[in-house]
């Protein structure tokens, strides 16, 4: 128990603070819109950050629905950077102000990543018209503040192809990366009039064919790949050398909802994954809990199915992306469209 309790370091935690967003996009994989029922209040918010700081973690990502909805955010982030964890802001950029602009500073945001998913048609036809227009002038507004900004494009059958395109917009801007995703069938886009099929060889030449042109780093997420020859810069790394090591859930990583459910990894968005509610255990019990994450925690070769039984990398990846897979195939040790 004790030797369990302290192999496991939490490093990273996603915390969706509310299911309230402005938008209702069509491939949103936890349906957001209205807020859920009983969210965690100002409170219970300040005792998880004191909980996540006191776990060691590091680096927290907020999340919505619209982070900038909850009135509160600013205060539970300032709990969180107060105790030296560095936080960051995923946004659709539709709701930027004088005001947000002065919050980020004031908490000491670390990096906003705006969310854009093509070029102006594209965008607007999946979120919201005008959308597109608001998140450009979010990222001009962030960068003329001193404040990082990125880009996360989720991708699907609808808009993969139009990468280049949105590249020309993107080279233009101030931003210091690009992380490109696959959309998974979860949420709305698990019942959506597109596919969530993409060509994982066809986004890393695009990311390939770009990486030394480009003043600003692209990469791909932990949903797409694998061990290409390209593999380490993909991965971020400009020396080439990073490998994906498998999924990260309940290993270093962790998710939040806003009613307090913890999983592995909020991309895991399914009750199967719930390892506690932190109303009724402490992130501590949670975490240290012997019989959490079995998934990965407990996780052997001898798992794997399919090709990535037979592969020689299969001990590292360990099959790719527990959640991608599981909502793809509802099989979470092989990864039917790895790139390799």
């Amino acid at each position: 128990m004790l030797q369990r309790q302290y192999h496991y370091r939490l490093r990273s935690c996603v915390w969706e603070l509310t299911l309230a967003c402005c938008f209702s996009c069509k491939y949103c994989g936890s349906k957001a819109g209205a807020p859920r029922k009983n969210e965690l209040s100002t409170e219970e918010c300040l005792k998880v950050a004191g909980q996540l700081a006191d776990l060691g973690c590091e680096r927290v990502s907020l999340i919505g629905g619209e982070v900038f909805i909850r009135p509160d955010w600013a205060t539970i982030a300032k709990a969180l950077t107060e105790r030296n964890v560095k936080v960051s802001v995923i946004t659709n950029g539709y709701m930027f102000s004088d005001k947000l602009i002065s919050q980020l500073k004031y908490v000491d945001i670390e990096s906003v990543a705006v969310s854009i998913d093509g070029p102006e048609p594209i965008h607007d036809a999946f979120r919201q018209n005008g959308s597109f227009r608001r998140a450009i002038h979010a990222i001009d507004v962030l960068s003329e503040s001193g404040i990082p900004v990125s880009v996360i494009s989720t991708l699907h059958s609808r808009n993969a192809s139009h990468l280049d395109e949105l590249y020309e917009v993107l080279k233009r801007k101030n931003i210091f990366a690009w992380q490109l995703q696959a959309c998974s069938p979860m949420g709305n886009a698990s019942d959506a009039a597109f596919s969530t099929d993409i060509s994982f060889e066809n986004v890393i030449r695009f990311v390939v064919d770009h990486l030394k042109e480009s003043e600003f780093r692209i990469g791909i997420a932990d949903n797409i790949g694998y061990y290409t020859e390209a593999e380490g810069y993909l991965r971020g790394n400009p020396s080439g050398k990073a490998v994906f090591t498998g999924c990260r859930a309940g290993l270093s990583g962790i998710g939040i909802d806003s009613i307090g459910n913890v999983r592995g990894c909020e991309a895991m968005y399914d009750e199967y994954f719930i390892e506690g509610n932190l109303r009724e255990k402490s992130l501590k019990e949670i975490w240290n809990d012997p019989d959490a994450f079995s998934y990965n925690r407990c996780f052997t070769p001898d798992r794997l199915t399919g090709k990535c039984k037979t592969c020689e990398y299969g001990r590292i990846c360990a099959g790719g992306c527990r959640s991608y897979n599981y909502f793809s195939t509802g099989k979470m040790y092989e990864s039917p469209y790895c790139a390799r």
